[in-house]
Parts: structure tokens; sequence; C-alpha cells
């Protein structure tokens, strides 16, 4: 069955792709175990129904959209905003995820389903959230999954201008500090990424990034997270497959 361009996750236009060329499964469940190993091959799980319901696709879109260390591109104006705002992080995760989810978004994707699925993995120790503050008010934000040297975006939301593009820079910045090599996945480009230093890549070599990727150890600012001592038993879980 031919499905629609899939929404943008990080609340922007992502009709680019034809549709049904980036969908590669149906159904499974949302258990830990069955989305960690789902990104550690390369995909992603999101809606195929209004607003991001059933059934449960998972997604491997190809060209990927990524940001790689060195391409990140902040501009003058970015720098003066950066000025104004504090960068947290995992300071507010269910606030962020609730402006990611803000059902007055276009393109909305997120479900209650996938906040219940990704505030687990947060409790967990492998969802984080990076967190754009101005005088003590939560005005921008995004999150997503730590695996290894991989840092997969889930989405991001912003209440005042460039604060979505601030929380981005923090990301990098946590991504930077142990000066390793890492990997940060935003599923699709789009021209307003690309102004940050987003760029595409094949399937093929998405893949091979993920695999070198997800073996590397964390950053070092979720390195003390519970994922080394709790989070690695959810791997043992068994999905209902997809079809």
């Amino acid at each position: 069955m031919p499905v629609e361009p899939p929404p943008s996750r990080w609340g922007l236009d992502a009709s680019g792709a034809e549709p049904g060329e980036d969908l590669v499964g149906v159904g499974a469940d949302l258990e830990p175990g069955t989305i960690l190993q789902a990104y550690r091959h390369g995909l992603f799980p999101m809606g195929l129904g209004p607003q991001g319901g059933p059934p449960l696709g998972w997604w491997s879109p190809d060209p990927r959209g990524v940001l790689l260390p060195g391409d990140l591109h902040v501009s003058r104006s970015l720098r003066r905003s950066l000025r104004g705002f504090e960068i947290r992080y995992d300071t507010a995760f269910a606030d962020v995820v609730a402006g990611c989810a803000d059902p007055e978004r276009d393109g909305r994707w997120i479900t209650p389903r996938i906040v219940r699925a990704y505030t687990s993995l947060h409790e967990l120790g492998w969802a984080h959230s990076v967190e754009t503050w101005r005088d003590g008010e939560l005005v921008g934000g995004l999150y997503g999954l730590a695996i290894g040297r991989l840092f997969a975006a889930e989405s991001k939301f912003h209440r005042v201008t460039d604060a979505s593009k601030a929380a981005v820079v923090g990301l990098v910045r946590a991504m930077e500090e142990d000066g390793e090599p890492w990997l940060v996945d935003v599923q699709w480009r789009t021209d307003h990424l690309g102004t940050l230093g987003v760029r595409e890549v094949s399937r093929a070599a998405y893949l091979q990034g993920v695999a070198e990727a997800v073996r590397g150890e964390l950053p070092v600012r979720w390195r003390a997270t519970p994922v080394a001592r709790v989070a690695r038993v959810t791997e043992c879980g068994r999905g209902d497959g997809m079809v």
C-alpha cells in the first residue's frame, strides 16, 4: 500500500521523498530493546496514519540527513542570539517532548505512544534533551537517543527565534567535549537544516557510519547515566516482528 511522504520529525517540510521509498517495515512494538536495535541498524519508528497514528512504520531514508564533525555552521546572527540563551541538558526532558508534540504544530507526528516509549528510554538513560532557556523559561530544545557516538535526533521546537538552532549548537558542543568522532542523525535534510551544516549521505554510507559509531563510548556528558548499569539489559526484550 503506498504511503504519503513522511512529515518532518524536526517540525519542517520533509516532503521531498517519493512515497514509500524510505519506508522499510511495518509493525513491531516500541519496547526499549526494539527501538535500540532498530537505531543500531539505521531504522527509526514513525506512524503511517494521520498525525503519526497507527500502523507503526520503520524508516530508513535514502539519502539520510546527517551532521558531521566540523560541519556545523553558526551564522553571525545565530552567534548573537546564543549570547542570550542558556543551554541545559536533561533538566526538562518531558517538557521538551511536550513542546515537540504540541498538537498545534504543522506536520506533528509524536503520539502518546511515542511519548511513553521515549520517556522510558530517558528513564533508562538512553534518551536525552538539549534545552534552550532564557530568563529561567524553556524557549526551545531537542531530544533524541545517544548510542555510543551516535546521537539520533528525534525532534526539536522553539518558542522564540533561534531557540531550536541554539539547541543544535548545544548538542554539537556535547558531542565534541571529549574530542572523539561522532555522528548526529537528523533523518531528512531540509533547506533549513542545511543552513546549520546538515548534509545528505547515501543509505549505504549512513549504515556504515552507524555501525562504527554505536560501538564507541558515550560522550562524556552522558557517560554517567544509567545506560552502562541498567539499560543494556533491555536489549534482551523481543518485539513481535516487522512485516
